[in-house]
């Protein structure tokens, strides 16, 4: 195949949808932590009863099976809604049909999660705003029972096959399994690509400095959003291109079809199996004849000879903090799950940013506080994930640019006039404290607070 055909198929999933774009809508996923608070793991009978009592509620459809039969995600037809679970049963999921409104989605979210939080009660459970699950190393973290769950343990997994790269691997290759985000999809329109993107990366430092709230607890307590390094350490990040931020300008849409072709594939589905195979560039991958995957069948691996087919793009999965989807829609993935009582911050956050990009770009470029110190955002996204500031940084001014930042975010959802700058009040209290939800938690137990009772308050 050649490289303008690839070009081609690339523009179609991606570029494609985003042209003659008319309405704006938003998406809204929300993973969350299942915690035992008797101190246990959790016992997956008591989420599948939960997960039948849910759907009967709810007039939900199952959607997906596992391979001993139990449900792990359903749809509800009327409004577009998923109810599933990520990974593993350890973490739930709600992911919101499209909305016009946000607050549409709110309503919707506090049906679910009352009604969930109402079952769990008498077993002692509870979800919880968390990013990692403080639980994780007394629960069962184990893949759900299916193709693409198993595949995509053993690709985690499989770290060790790449010691010859230049990276560092964590040793954590269930972290799918123990850490929770909040994501939000927002429609975007083919002019409006490079400079949405170019823009929001540069910003990722601000997110951090809001959102972080994934610590490992009693291992590195000074990385407050951990969910960051699981990702671009694990074999998600062989090709650094397919997570994280963007390292490079993107001014048009030409820049941005070039930097997808930069990435890699390492899974397709072939007679029903998902196939595993070593992360390959998307280029390379259709320029050769057949390769050998690797699939699980009766608890063995076997391995499967195929032939690259158009179709397979379906299959190139990155995990960047600003994704371009199929969907014509930019996924915003760097946000970890935050306190329930913020649920709808992250949402609200990109939302009111969206059509305010020559503002922020003009507030990143005369920023002196943290930009044009001679730090990318990447490298300052690294910085001010860590619990204490770097000397360089002036504190004040700091604060100071996330506070015009959050005023833009205001006035963006103002115009709107549907009532949703609401969600930012969390926020403005954040900035106010100098903290975020992670460095609220460490200094709670720094106080003697138990997490037993940080659970509870972030639920």
């Amino acid at each position: 195949m050649t490289r303008e055909r690839i070009l081609n198929l690339l523009y179609d999933r991606y570029i494609k949808p985003t042209e003659d774009k008319k309405d704006s809508f938003i998406g809204v996923e929300i993973e969350m932590p299942i915690i035992n608070l008797n101190n246990e793991a959790v016992d997956f009978e008591i989420v599948h009863k939960l997960t039948a009592a849910f759907l009967n509620e709810f007039n939900f459809t199952a959607a997906g099976f596992d391979e001993e039969g139990h449900i792990y995600s359903a749809l509800n037809k009327e409004n577009g809604d998923v109810f599933s679970y990520d990974c593993s049963y350890n973490n739930m999921e709600f992911s919101f049909g499209r909305e016009k409104n946000l607050n549409t989605v709110y309503e919707r979210f506090l049906k679910y999660y009352s009604y969930v939080q109402e079952f769990f009660e008498p077993y002692n459970y509870t979800l919880t705003g968390m990013g990692i699950n403080p639980n994780r190393k007394l629960n069962q973290n184990i893949p759900i029972e299916n193709g693409r769950y198993k595949m995509l343990f053993h690709h985690l997994s499989s770290f060790h096959k790449y010691f010859y790269i230049p990276m560092f691997f964590h040793r954590y290759p269930q972290f799918g399994m123990f850490s929770s985000a909040s994501q939000v999809q927002l429609d975007v329109t083919r002019d409006k690509l490079p400079e949405t993107i170019r823009v929001f990366n540069a910003l990722e430092p601000i997110k951090a400095l809001l959102f972080s709230n994934s610590v490992l607890l009693g291992e590195d307590e000074e990385l407050l959003c951990c969910r960051d390094m699981l990702w671009e350490n694990s074999t998600h990040g062989i090709n650094p291109h397919n997570v994280g931020m963007y390292d490079c300008e993107i001014n048009s849409v030409e820049d941005l079809l070039g930097y997808i072709s930069t990435t890699s594939i390492y899974c397709v589905e072939r007679e029903g199996k998902y196939l595993n195979f070593e992360p390959v560039n998307i280029v390379e991958y259709f320029s050769k004849d057949s390769i050998i995957g690797e699939y699980m069948e009766r608890g063995e691996r076997r391995s499967m000879s195929f032939k690259p087919e158009a179709e397979d793009v379906a299959y190139l999965r990155t995990f960047k903090f600003e994704d371009l989807t199929f969907r014509g829609t930019i996924e915003f993935r760097s946000a970890c799950c935050q306190p329930i009582s913020d649920v709808m911050t992250v949402a609200a956050f990109h939302l009111g940013l969206m059509n305010k990009t020559d503002e922020l770009s003009a507030l990143i470029d005369n920023d002196t506080a943290i930009y044009h110190n001679g730090y990318t955002a990447l490298e300052l996204r690294k910085l001010l994930n860590r619990r204490e500031l770097p000397a360089f940084v002036d504190e004040d001014g700091l604060y100071n640019l996330a506070h015009s930042v959050l005023d833009l975010c205001r006035d963006g959802l103002v115009e709107r006039n549907l009532g949703e700058e609401v969600f930012l009040k969390p926020l403005y209290e954040r900035i106010e404290k100098r903290t975020n939800p992670a460095k609220a938690m460490l200094e709670s137990l720094k106080n003697g607070e138990s997490i037993e009772n940080i659970i509870k308050s972030y639920s």
